[in-house]
């Protein structure tokens, strides 16, 4: 069997799985923008760190990439320096992503990087080292993904600040502890368009091979370390996906960063970085047919981290 027949049957073999699942779950309608799209589409892409692409669904459609940016902000902030874990923690948080409660308790240290408050710090710390936190990070996903017309959905950012009081709430109590040093307003104009910029399925298997590769680009330049990238995906696996990272390491075993627009992102160190998109979202936040078809790849192949 060829590679290509291999990738090809263990496409088929997962979207049948995941066929009946799809639509189940509910959008993320506290963000307007995001309450109108389709819960029935689907799509799930592999990416093999050879670059080639093997896909199946509706993987051509721009969603919202939310969360998942958190990722490669951080990626961004580390491949200058280690200082950022200065300002946040490593351990899964226990809590909503975006709880004021343990932040307070914890002085402004927020639990890691990829819960709302680590990624309000992430971003103040990418301003601080570029000017324009928002303009490298869509720069890096642009180059990454292949896109060189990757943007910002701005109707989806202006939705995102209309409903945004709990992350301004986040950001000025951590502002109140020292722990932001730009102006709040301009660290959460950054944070809220970064939330809003749009990929296809495709195109975000495409950026994960960032990670699958060990912070290699696509154009062959390192952009972090083997280590950097060992300690990213560490913290994707234990707190990539809100309060339910120890769930999805049970079922799926693989580095997984998910996003309130529907996508996860899951990684096969060396191997694949693999893309899903549904909008349908369980109650904790994540794609209800993705966390499945992330599974049932797993189950099929025998590839975890485990």
């Amino acid at each position: 069997m060829s590679q290509e027949e291999y990738h090809e049957n263990i496409l088929d073999a997962v979207m049948e799985r995941v066929r009946p699942h799809i639509g189940k779950g509910h959008v993320a309608d506290y963000i307007p923008e995001l309450g109108k799209v389709d819960p029935h589409r689907f799509g799930f892409a592999l990416a093999t760190v050879d670059g080639d692409i093997h896909s199946a669904g509706d993987v051509d459609i721009p969603f919202s990439l939310q969360s998942i940016t958190k990722l490669f902000t951080l990626a961004l902030v580390v491949s200058g320096s280690d200082d950022i874990w200065q300002r946040v923690h490593r351990e899964p948080s226990g809590s909503p992503f975006n709880s004021l409660y343990q932040l307070e308790f914890e002085r402004g240290i927020p639990r890691n990087p990829l819960i709302n408050p680590g990624a309000l710090v992430v971003t103040d710390q990418l301003l601080s080292d570029t000017g324009d936190a928002v303009g490298t990070l869509c720069d890096l996903l642009s180059r990454e993904s292949g896109n060189p017309h990757l943007q910002v959905d701005e109707v989806t950012a202006h939705s995102e600040y209309l409903t945004g009081d709990r992350n301004r709430s986040l950001a000025y109590l951590m502002s109140d502890f020292g722990n932001i040093r730009n102006p709040v307003s301009e660290v959460l104009d950054h944070y809220f368009r970064q939330c809003a910029i749009t990929v296809t399925t495709v195109e975000l298997a495409r950026i994960g091979l960032l990670l699958a590769r060990h912070g290699v680009r696509a154009d062959g330049s390192r952009m972090f370390s083997r280590e950097a990238s060992r300690r990213i995906m560490a913290v994707m696996l234990t707190c990539g996906t809100y309060d339910a990272a120890g769930e999805f390491a049970f079922r799926i075993g693989l580095p997984c960063k998910s996003g309130v627009g529907g996508g996860i992102l899951a990684v096969v160190p060396a191997r694949y970085s693999l893309a899903v998109w549904g909008p349908g979202l369980d109650p904790r936040g994540n794609s209800v047919a993705g966390a499945l078809a992330l599974e049932a790849f797993t189950d099929i192949t025998h590839l975890s981290v485990f």
